[in-house]
């Protein structure tokens, strides 16, 4: 009876743990990461240097400034000329610093789809960065540069139907902010404390063990949301920003992906060393002792 509550309570235990760490980790990177401005662009100021942000800020700026152009025959040279000039530009200094404005604007965006009405889709809107790279061009004397429009200009990350669809789960994960984590910290503590004052040290090792597989169970389920999360983002991303948006979802996600590898080493830590403690223990009490003679 002893042995079957036992592996009842593990059960649940390890259950309530394959919910509780995805949540944790969720609504914490959600409050600090997804609501803060600067973490936000923290994030994603490197993607300026990514080869499939470059080339799709580079494909957008050449396209829309082609549209002003017409010199018939030479179209196409004239176009390969200036997509040179702009892909240069996006190796420049001028080039992050304008993508980090762009990306500040853009947190707004991220907020306001996330928190406003149905409808609206979350945007990467490059008019700053457009604006840089005309004047840096015209400075260099680039033919046609002057006929780059600065207008709205987007690289799509969110549709509006993903918005709608993320809007109620995202609200939910604000509201819970650091405090899933913080609870489940402490309710591990507590499950541990109990074992160790009703059943002593076997049974707290017990419970150390179930905790570490709790962990491991918690962390592959993570890994899991985050993979589906991102193939649902992309799957409706219009396939000339998905490039880029994939390399932005990826920027976005990178401290979770991390706590995966974190929590499953600390899962695999605990699970492990109370397996080996457990069985040391277990070990130590068969041996028999010599009269005389102190324990090992």
């Amino acid at each position: 009876m002893r042995t079957s509550l036992s592996a009842t309570l593990s059960a649940v235990l390890l259950l309530l743990l394959a919910v509780l760490v995805p949540l944790s980790a969720l609504s914490a990177w959600v409050d600090l990461e997804i609501d803060d401005t600067d973490r936000y662009v923290a994030a994603v100021s490197p993607l300026a240097s990514d080869p499939a942000v470059q080339d799709t800020v580079s494909d957008l700026i050449t396209d829309e400034a082609m549209k002003q152009i017409d010199l018939g025959p030479l179209q196409d040279t004239v176009r390969n000329f200036l997509h040179e000039s702009v892909r240069s530009f996006t190796d420049t200094d001028a080039f992050r610093t304008a993508w980090d404005t762009a990306n500040r604007t853009a947190h707004k965006a991220v907020t306001s789809a996330l928190d406003g009405n149905s409808g609206e889709a979350v945007n990467i809107d490059l008019a700053p960065v457009i604006e840089q790279v005309k004047q840096e061009l015209v400075g260099k004397g680039v033919p046609f540069a002057e006929q780059i429009p600065v207008q709205h200009t987007d690289i799509t990350v969110l549709t509006a139907d993903q918005a709608d669809q993320l809007r109620g789960s995202f609200r939910w994960l604000r509201y819970c902010s650091v405090w899933p984590a913080v609870g489940t910290l402490v309710f591990l503590v507590l499950v541990v404390g109990i074992a160790t004052v009703r059943g002593g040290r076997r049974a707290a090792l017990t419970a150390t063990a179930v905790v570490g597989a709790g962990f491991v169970l918690g962390a592959i389920v993570l890994r899991v949301l985050v993979a589906v999360g991102r193939g649902r983002v992309l799957d409706e991303v219009p396939d000339s920003d998905r490039d880029a948006a994939a390399a932005v979802v990826d920027a976005l996600t990178a401290s979770l992906r991390t706590t995966v590898w974190v929590v499953l080493a600390v899962g695999a830590v605990l699970l492990v060393g109370a397996v080996v403690a457990r069985l040391l223990t277990r070990r130590r009490a068969r041996t028999p002792r010599i009269a005389g003679q102190a324990p090992l």
